[in-house]
């Protein structure tokens, strides 16, 4: 029987000790619900253990093959650049071994539905129930990057929490690098009409700029005491999470590494579009085709996600 490869989690890094921490012990609560596999994590930047000596804490228990899933939310620079980068230092440094990368994290719906679970959580210290939405503006926030493609994640993440959920709406902003800023994004909100205004921190783990998120928050509410605004939690270490970057991991070792099936409607029971799961797919003519048989649209679904019926 093949020894399956092990598991590698590549972090962002932060200067805050608790979500230094809260990753490590991230790490540690991974290890233990898999015990017969190596698994070993390491930040790029910023916090201990960098990742190259997580790698080789993974070939001193004797590993040649690992796979490396990145702890991040949407693919910026570290998971489209440094993180391969580093891997391949690595293979350098340690001849011998092999290793997949695995996807970032990304809006997979469970990670959708603890971002809904923290919007309740706050709701809920404002003596609000649940089901208590319609009046309810999200503005979720993201890290913010140069990288257009990374902040676009975010906006899809947005959508997504918004899609089937009943809020007034959700919005965007970024706590760094990108427009809007959480001020702006909360200006924003306020033009729209909101009046109730939830700020939810898109990431994973408590650190510096989470912290910022609130800070910035806590400032604008003051200077607004006609709009109630609530903070939510991040992610944190969830069950969910631990779940999906095994799934990740798992993909990773496959060879799996689907585009956009996690948010598929026709894979996924996505809320308030229950009905479509496993629907047949047909395909379908632009008013422009003439009914000429084109490849470039026809049976898109059908052919990307018929071994999900």
């Amino acid at each position: 029987m093949t020894t399956p490869p092990a598991l590698l989690i590549a972090g962002h890094g932060t200067r805050d000790d608790a979500g230094a921490e809260a990753f490590r012990d991230f790490v540690r609560r991974l290890g233990a619900r898999h015990p017969d596999l190596p698994v070993a994590g390491g930040f790029i930047e910023l916090s201990p253990p960098p990742l190259g000596e997580a790698v080789t804490e993974l070939v001193e228990q004797g590993v040649r093959r690992f796979a490396a899933v990145p702890l991040m939310l949407v693919s910026a620079g570290h998971a489209k650049g440094d993180i391969p980068a580093a891997l391949a230092r690595e293979k350098e440094r340690h001849p011998g071994i092999s290793y997949t990368y695995g996807r970032p994290l990304g809006p997979h719906p469970a990670l959708l539905n603890v971002l809904e679970r923290r919007l309740d959580e706050a709701l809920g210290s404002a003596g609000r129930t649940p089901g208590d939405r319609a009046d309810v503006t999200v503005l979720l926030v993201g890290r913010g990057s140069t990288d257009p493609d990374a902040n676009a994640e975010v906006h899809k993440a947005a959508r997504l929490l918004w899609e089937g959920r009943g809020y007034a709406g959700v919005e965007t902003a970024f706590v760094s690098l990108a427009a809007p800023d959480v001020p702006s994004g909360l200006d924003r909100c306020v033009r729209l009409g909101a009046r109730r205004i939830v700020v939810l921190p898109y990431f994973l783990f408590t650190g510096i700029l989470p912290d910022r998120v609130r800070h910035q928050t806590e400032g604008w509410a003051a200077a607004h005491p006609e709009v109630e605004v609530l903070s939510a939690d991040v992610i944190g270490p969830e069950p969910e999470l631990l779940d999906l970057v095994w799934e990740r991991y798992e993909e990773a070792v496959k060879g799996d590494l689907r585009m956009n099936c996690d948010s598929c409607v026709y894979r996924i029971a996505l809320p308030g579009f229950e009905d479509k799961v496993g629907m047949p797919q047909q395909p379908h003519f632009h008013p422009d085709d003439d009914d000429h048989h084109h490849g470039h649209g026809h049976g898109h679904h059908r052919g990307a996600h018929s071994h999900a019926h």
